[in-house]
C-alpha cells in the first residue's frame, strides 16, 4: 500500500514539474511613448529650428514624427515565439492630431541583439489601446540578448518602447 502511494506521489510530482517549467523569453511591464528628437545643435534658425537635429532612431529603426504616449504596455514573449502584448492609451502627444490614435495600425517588434522579430498589424481603437495575439516572425531564438521591444506602425516608425521586465 506504502508503495501505491509513493508510486502516485512522485507521478503527481514529475507530471507537475513541465507545467510550472517557465517559458517565458522575454517580458516587458510598461512603456516609454516616443521622443522623435533626440538632441539638437547649432544656431537656432529664425522660423526656431535647428541646423542639427539628431532623430531618435532605435536599433535602426525612426521614431514617428510627432511625440507619443502610452499609458501602459504589458508584453510577454515565449520561447516558441508566441506573443501577447496589451497596450493602453498609445496617443499623439503632439500636433494637430494630438490626445489621438491617428489611426494608426500598430505591431511589436522584439529585438535580440539586432535581429529583429515581428508580430503582424493590428488596429488601435479611438481610445489608443491594442491588442495583439500572435507568434513573431521569424521565431527568435531560445535566448534572447540586449532585448529591445518597440511598437511600430505599418510604416515602421517606432511610436513607444517596452521596459523590460527583470525576474
Amino acid at each position: 500500500m506504502r508503495k501505491a502511494w509513493l508510486l502516485a506521489v512522485s507521478s503527481v510530482v514529475f507530471v507537475q514539474f513541465p507545467l510550472l517549467a517557465d517559458d517565458s523569453l522575454v517580458r516587458f511591464e510598461g512603456g516609454i511613448g516616443v521622443v522623435p528628437v533626440s538632441n539638437v545643435a547649432g544656431p537656432q534658425n529664425a522660423d526656431g529650428t535647428f541646423q542639427n537635429v539628431s532623430r531618435n532612431v532605435v536599433r535602426g529603426v525612426t521614431p514617428g514624427g510627432q511625440p507619443w504616449v502610452i499609458s501602459s504596455l504589458s508584453v510577454e514573449i515565449k520561447t516558441d515565439g508566441r506573443i501577447e502584448v496589451d497596450g493602453r492609451g498609445l496617443l499623439l502627444a503632439g500636433g494637430n492630431g494630438i490626445g489621438t490614435p491617428a489611426g494608426q495600425r500598430v505591431q511589436a517588434r522584439l529585438f535580440c541583439g539586432n535581429a529583429a522579430f515581428n508580430s503582424g498589424l493590428v488596429d488601435v481603437d479611438p481610445n489608443g489601446n491594442f491588442e495583439i495575439d500572435d507568434v513573431l516572425t521569424p521565431t527568435p531564438p531560445a535566448t534572447c540578448g540586449s532585448p529591445v521591444l518597440l511598437i511600430v506602425n505599418a510604416g515602421g516608425s517606432w511610436f513607444a518602447a517596452g521596459i523590460q521586465k527583470l525576474h
